[in-house]
């Protein structure tokens, strides 16, 4: 059976009739399917060559003749008998059965069990009985998974299933492949935090309504791109209402230098972004199997970071759906946290353990051949019928009457106490001390003499081995722990430095070809790191306490998992040293909330509540608090940390970068200037500080002093890509437009792949009305984007299709935007030319779908809502278009509702309606075009496209009526100083000069 209690690596299979001899026992043994199948007589051939000895029991399990029919039919009772006997295993017969009858149910009836939960006090057997369960399930053919106390979140608990049932030949391709983008994204961003300005900006379009100070910093990062200059009813393409969301949050948390945002999103919900990957590849592997079974151990543990996403992924929607041949199997020790069970426990099978019975008691002795009275009264007594106790005390075969009739001393005799060879004693304590132990740590805390009995302690009864890795029991282990601790302080105190030395040269060792920015996602250097502090609290509470109150601040820069990881370290010191100031920290961590992201806002307020962390720590815990306020939006917060952080540490430049930062985003540009100046007066060579205060002066108008800023950066690292960004973005500003494209390709080329650089070059190519360029650039980029986030995608194929769209090859735009808006993360602006090219292919009710779409994640997209009323206005629902170009025009050139409606969007609705049935050709060209310069800075070719509209022969009188309506807007807009309508006039005013030249001609047919 397969037993991954033990070893997960190792399969047993169930017994099989021996019909060929050692030959069908070596197949068995290496898991030949086709050999096994070969050594019996009669079985059906459903087994294809290679197929996994796993794969086929499953199926010959569901077969008249299986192998479970075959060996009733050559086994005899004895045989079957001496089988459970072997097993060691008694009691827990009503759930066995009870689980081994749901197994035979069909998964989709109603009295069909999918989720169980085990639980009882520490030692009730709880992990012995997942271990026959899972046999059980092995029988049944199904393929199954178990996790343990290591886990400490959702991300981690999927990437461990992962990689287990990759061990089993099912591996879960699409999930791995999107778990190793969001580690290297992670990665690049923990790099970004340290490397580089917190201040850069992403524009990737995003959803959620910003709010005024929002809608400011993303102006300041914005305007260069022309983003901002738009006209009319159809601007807005790119603005920055829309765009701010993802941009601030991008640039507060990694410093811009992310490659979609998609990864924005992967890196803010990675629960969220990855399992709806994983229930997906669950259900296909599901397919191929009868059933599907995830055991979780050690639930007490693992609950706090696991409970949402079980009860999610069991019993809501929220990620996608769960197979319904997959069982959920949990085992701790408490019952299910109402907060998150509550609606859900009628759907739970509640399993209650409780301790043995005298007679199951008895009858696990006697399975031991323990059958004397008095040895088995003195068992009974001193295990007080826990079963792991009386596991462990009947391993020994005591026989010895006068061994039975001393009273058991400590607690510790318990378990040792007729082991008489006191070389496996002194390991047995020492190998105590390590949470976990494998043969190396083993050598190095037994004296010389102990040396080769590794073997024996492993196989003990309170000794649990999961992948080399072993773990006494709890209720064994803590007292050996008092033991040792109370019997000779000194000697406890040496030995755990000694393991804290140990720990702390296999760290160093691993630091040496490690990047530093890298360690704590390497699992190895966190699992040394871990254990080094453990032992160092434990030699000296008082003394290693400060310091591992700073790496929880460590910690909270990387995530929720991290941090409860070191919480759980503080307090099983806190009960392994009986220490009650290491008790009341972790008390205090422990109330802190388990739920993402406020686990570490949570965390981090208890160690700064309170006294104990030094000032270094401090400082940290109140950036990182100051970063985490600054995403969610809470800015006051945020500005308190850092002011905070300055108090502690006035010379932090990184804390004046910080709070430069955070009054940019609110827009208080001169304080922020005040920031970035004081870093780099503290660190001149702080070339991110730099880029910070250029984007600060260039919102200032202050253009020529963010260049010289720019500059100053690329001095200190030529290849900064971030630096080569912002000095693009002033060049756009200057209407550089060459340098502005060149200066952002460079960035581009610094850059990790599908960074945020390169959508903004490839704006910059749309903007100038290049789109051929666009098309070549997005064909090259698409042949190797096979990795590249949904999103990233999704904006890219929007981007190329907007362009064939321009370059009038709208069948080739349709499908491309098809493709776009069907990815997940796709924005709003993608729907929105999707929405634009539907309505010119005339497909209106699409059309105003695909415009609702953008609008319901970015209500304020004035391309949008001008989009949604010209498509109601050719449906002939003259009062939504009305509401919408209202809409739309209002939040574009920020004037009041009422002009916009009376000066705007009711004289456009009345000409298209009045013209629309004698002219339509000619509207819809001229609207079409509006559609596309409305969101260009450069208009390459406009004489033309006005004479191809003037080619439709439009009336004299819908000329006039546009000519009229165009001064409308032009004086309505009169006196305002606002780029965008700077802009507008700028675009407006040639056009006006062609419609006069041709109203004065009288031919609406000659060419300009």
């Amino acid at each position: 059976m397969l037993d991954q209690f033990h070893d997960p690596d190792l399969h047993v299979t169930p017994t099989l009739p021996a019909r060929s001899g050692s030959g069908l026992i070596d197949a068995v043994t290496r898991g030949n399917a086709e050999q096994v199948r070969a050594s019996f007589d009669g079985g059906p051939k459903v087994a294809s060559p290679g197929q996994t000895l796993k794969e086929w029991l499953a199926l010959r399990h569901t077969c008249p003749q299986g192998v479970r029919g075959l060996a009733e039919q050559r086994l005899s009772r004895q045989d079957l008998v001496r089988r459970r006997r072997r097993s060691g295993f008694v009691g827990r017969r009503g759930e066995i059965s009870t689980f081994r009858i749901n197994l035979g149910r069909d998964s989709e009836a109603d009295d069909y069990q999918f989720i169980h939960h085990v639980h009882g006090i520490a030692g009730v057997g709880k992990t012995s009985l997942l271990r026959q369960w899972v046999a059980i399930a092995d029988e049944y053919g199904a393929t199954t998974v178990h996790l343990a106390d290591t886990i400490h979140s959702a991300v981690e608990a999927m990437s461990v299933m992962s990689e287990r049932l990759s061990r089993q030949e099912l591996p879960m391709k699409k999930f791995e492949k999107r778990l190793a983008v969001y580690k290297q994204r992670l990665h690049e961003a923990q790099q970004a935090l340290r490397a580089q300005p917190p201040q850069e900006e992403s524009i990737a379009e995003q959803s959620a309504p910003p709010s005024l100070s929002r809608t400011i910093a993303a102006q300041v990062g914005l305007v260069g791109f022309g983003m901002l200059p738009v006209v009319g009813a159809l601007a807005g393409a790119v603005d920055p209402v829309q765009v701010v969301e993802g941009a601030h949050r991008l640039a507060s948390a990694v410093g811009g230098r992310l490659r979609s945002p998609d990864d924005v999103r992967l890196l803010l919900d990675p629960v969220g972004a990855l399992t709806p990957v994983f229930l997906e590849d669950l259900a296909e592997l599901a397919e191929r199997q009868p059933r599907v079974i995830l055991f979780i151990d050690v639930y007490e543990r693992t609950g706090p970071a696991l409970d949402a996403w079980l009860r999610d992924i069991a019993f809501t929607d929220v990620h996608g759906a769960l197979p319904a041949n997959v069982q959920i199997v949990l085992a701790g020790q408490g019952r299910l946290d109402a907060r998150f069970w509550g609606d859900w426990l009628d759907l739970v099978n509640d399993v209650s353990l409780d301790i043995f019975t005298e007679q199951e008691a008895q009858a696990l002795l006697a399975l031991q051949g323990i059958t004397s009275e008095q040895v088995v009264e003195v068992i009974l007594h001193l295990s007080g019928r826990l079963p792991v106790l009386v596991h462990t005390l009947a391993q020994a075969r005591p026989s010895d009457v006068g061994a039975v009739v001393d009273p058991s001393g400590t607690a510790v005799e318990r378990f040792l106490k007729w082991e008489i060879d006191s070389a496996r004693r002194t390991a047995a304590l020492a190998c105590a001390l390590p949470l976990r132990f494998n043969e190396d740590v083993y050598r190095s805390v037994v004296p010389p003499e102990a040396a080769d009995q590794y073997a024996w302690v492993r196989g003990l009864a309170f000794v649990t081995d999961q992948a080399g890795q072993c773990r006494y029991h709890d209720v064994v282990r803590t007292p050996m722990l008092r033991l040792q601790r109370t019997q000779s302080p000194t000697r406890w105190r040496k030995d755990q430095t000694s393991l804290a030395e140990l720990y702390q040269s296999w760290r160093l060792r691993r630091e040496e070809g490690l990047p530093e920015e890298e360690r704590w996602t390497d699992p190895l250097w966190r699992e040394y790191r871990c254990n080094e502090t453990y032992h160092r609290l434990c030699a000296d509470a008082r003394q290693a306490l400060p310091e591992a109150l700073e790496e929880i601040t460590e910690a909270c820069e990387q995530d929720g998992g991290s941090v409860r990881r070191w919480t759980q370290l503080l307090s099983q010191a806190a009960a392994d040293t009986a220490d009650d100031t290491l008790a009341t920290w972790g008390d205090r961590l422990a109330s802190a909330p388990a739920a993402e992201p406020s686990t570490i806002v949570g965390t981090l307020g208890v160690l700064l509540g309170y006294p104990g962390l030094p000032i270094p720590g401090q400082v940290r815990a109140r950036l990182v608090r100051g970063r985490a306020h600054r995403r969610a939006e809470r800015y006051a917060q945020a500005h308190a940390d850092f002011a905070a952080a300055l108090i502690l540490a006035p010379d932090n430049a990184v804390a004046h970068v910080e709070r430069g930062f955070t009054y940019l985003l609110t827009g208080q540009s001169e304080q922020a200037l005040s920031g970035y100046t004081r870093a780099i007066e503290i660190d001149p060579e702080l070339d991110w500080a730099y880029v910070g205060r250029a984007q600060a002066l260039r919102m200032c108008g202050r253009v020529a002093e963010a260049l010289a800023d720019v500059n100053r950066a690329l001095a200190i690292d030529p290849e900064y890509a971030a630096a080569h960004a912002e000095r693009s973005m002033i060049f756009w500003e200057a209407a550089r437009w060459e340098d502005a494209v060149q200066e952002m390709a460079r960035a581009v080329e610094y850059a990790p792949p599908y960074s945020w650089y390169r959508l903004a070059w490839l704006r910059f190519l749309g903007n100038l009305g290049r789109h051929a360029e666009v098309v070549k650039h997005t064909d090259a980029i698409l042949a190797g984007a096979g990795d590249a986030p949904s999103g990233h995608r999704s904006e890219i194929l929007a981007y190329q299709g907007w362009a064939l769209h321009c370059l009038g090859r709208d069948d080739a735009a349709l499908s491309l935007l098809t493709q776009s808006t069907e990815l997940a993360g796709a924005p709003p602006s993608a729907f929105t030319r999707y929405g634009w090219v539907l309505w010119e292919a005339n497909r209106l009710e699409e059309a105003e779908r695909s415009f609702s779409f953008a609008l319901a994640a970015a209500p304020e997209m004035t391309w949008a809502h001008g989009g949604r009323g010209i498509t109601r206005l050719y449906d002939g629902r003259w009062d939504e278009a009305v509401e919408d170009l209202t809409r739309s025009f209002a939040l574009q050139f920020g004037i009041p509702n009422a002009t916009a409606e009376t000066r705007m969007a009711r004289p456009l609705v009345a000409l298209v309606r009045e013209h629309m049935d004698t002219d339509r050709a000619a509207v819809s060209a001229a609207l079409r075009l509006t559609a596309i310069v409305c969101v260009q800075s450069e208009w390459p070719g406009l004489a033309r496209s006005v004479a191809s509209v003037l080619l439709l022969r439009p009336s004299p009188r819908l000329l006039a009526g546009g000519v009229r309506l165009m001064r409308e807007f032009d004086e309505t807009l009169d006196g305002q100083s606002r780029d965008g309508d700077d802009w507008t006039k700028r675009l407006v005013g040639p056009i006006l000069r062609l419609l006069d030249r041709r109203s004065l001609s009288g031919d609406a047919a000659e060419q300009p």
